[in-house]
């Protein structure tokens, strides 16, 4: 992990540590454009030999249904069906709470206006399952699929060895009331769920998290298609700001727990003292060493970075300019740093309160914007699978109180026909 002191980083030195460009986008961009359209041309034929070559497996057919789905998650241990059903009532919960009423707001007397929620028809969520399979991911992101009231929900998640799914993803999958799971992982997936495919529906809106395929498919679709994607999500990353008041050992464990999703995961350190960097990196070898992904880990740890600051309050300012997905507030002192904070995909306050609770379990959502993208993105919410549709409704009183307005606006800019469409109707109550 390299060291860097923020008072002697020029701006553009700062910029240059906030880029996640990674050197090989521009090869990975080819081969997704070559697997998306091959998808497109070839549809399931596709899939089942992008099964056969990325997944190792040989599939009779490109999905698992509701009777195999129960079968499947009858096998799972007690401890892990417990979990899931803590996580699912905590994810719940919150969600549901976002679900909020819309008034009718009486803009002048006569003239009414609205909003209304209407649910995104067809969404396709994936769920990543390669080098880890992912239960939590379709939890945050079926619960809320299913509360916005999506008429269909296509899911989709590569084949496991022996061609089927895991009892993890089945149990989910009962839980949620969801009776398909389409076995493609990856680009190919996307690309599936974006044009559709003689199995694989069309969706129009498409969730979920992956790898750098997965991102670039993503952003590649959403350009080529009418499919519309929830954000550029791309390699994990974490923000931890510590001061004194921290423990270090917590700290590593953070870093650590965000640095095994994978070699392209960035773990940043940011620190008020020399003290707490050398004692959270004497930690970091001490605990990876039990981890059993810990090559995976060690290869994200050593593309990540500390950067010492001489108060939170300027960490702060680093952390906005890098707009971190997690961001760990490891201090006392979280509470005058909450109005700060201005580019976050979600925060942690205080010592007590580990990244991994809110992947898996507090009740907010782990989908969120990457690479810098949560200076303009949020993250999944309730909100991201319904549309809101303005409406207005003009009364006899309303047109002659507002006509006037529109029309000197509709002459100011040469639109005779916008003009007209007032008129017409003012003379007809004359």
């Amino acid at each position: 992990m390299k060291i860097y002191r923020y008072t002697d980083l020029p701006t553009e030195k700062i910029q240059l540590l906030c880029l996640r460009q990674l050197e090989d986008d521009q090869s990975i961009m080819e081969r997704v454009n070559a697997i998306v359209n091959t998808v497109k041309v070839e549809g399931d034929s596709a899939l089942l030999n992008y099964a056969a070559q990325f997944d190792r497996v040989t599939l009779q057919q490109l999905f698992i249904g509701k009777d195999e789905i129960e079968r499947i998650a009858q096998t799972i241990p007690e401890d892990a069906k417990a979990a899931i059903d803590t996580a699912y009532q905590n994810i719940m919960t919150f969600h549901a709470a976002q679900a909020n009423r819309e008034e009718k707001i009486e803009t002048m007397p006569g003239v009414t206006c609205w909003r209304e929620t209407r649910a995104i028809e067809r969404v396709g969520l994936y769920i990543p399952g390669g080098s880890a399979v992912l239960p939590s991911t379709f939890l945050m992101l079926g619960i809320p699929a299913v509360l916005a009231g999506c008429k269909e929900i296509i899911v989709c998640s590569p084949p496991q060895e022996d061609g089927k799914t895991n009892c993890y993803l089945a149990y989910c999958a009962l839980k949620l009331g969801i009776e398909k799971i389409y076995l493609a992982g990856g680009a190919q997936a996307v690309a599936a769920m974006a044009y559709g495919t003689e199995t694989i529906p069309k969706a129009d809106k498409i969730f979920g998290p992956g790898n750098r395929y997965v991102t670039q498919a993503k952003q590649l679709i959403q350009a080529a298609t009418m499919t519309a994607i929830d954000m550029p999500a791309g390699p994990s990353e974490v923000l931890v700001l510590a001061d004194d008041s921290a423990n270090p050992a917590f700290i590593a464990s953070d870093l650590l727990a965000q640095a095994e999703h994978g070699a392209d995961s960035q773990t940043i350190l940011v620190a008020t003292s020399n003290q707490i960097i050398t004692e959270t990196l004497e930690q970091i070898a001490l605990q990876i060493q039990d981890l059993p992904r810990k090559e995976v880990t060690a290869k994200a740890i050593a593309n990540s970075y500390a950067v010492l600051v001489d108060t939170l309050e300027q960490g702060m300012e680093f952390s906005n300019t890098y707009a971190p997905e997690h961001l760990i507030l490891s201090t006392v002192h979280f509470q005058k740093l909450i109005p700060l904070i201005s580019n976050a995909g979600s925060v942690f306050l205080g010592n007590l309160t580990p990244e991994s609770a809110g992947d898996y379990a507090s009740g907010t959502n782990h989908t969120l914007p990457t690479s810098g993208y949560a200076k303009a993105y949020s993250g999944v919410s309730l909100d991201s699978f319904v549309k809101k549709i303005t409406f207005q409704h003009i009364t006899p009183q309303g047109l002659q109180n507002i006509g006037s307005t529109v029309e000197v606006l509709a002459t100011a800019e040469g639109l005779q026909a916008h003009k007209n469409a007032i008129t017409i109707r003012l003379k007809s109550q004359d």
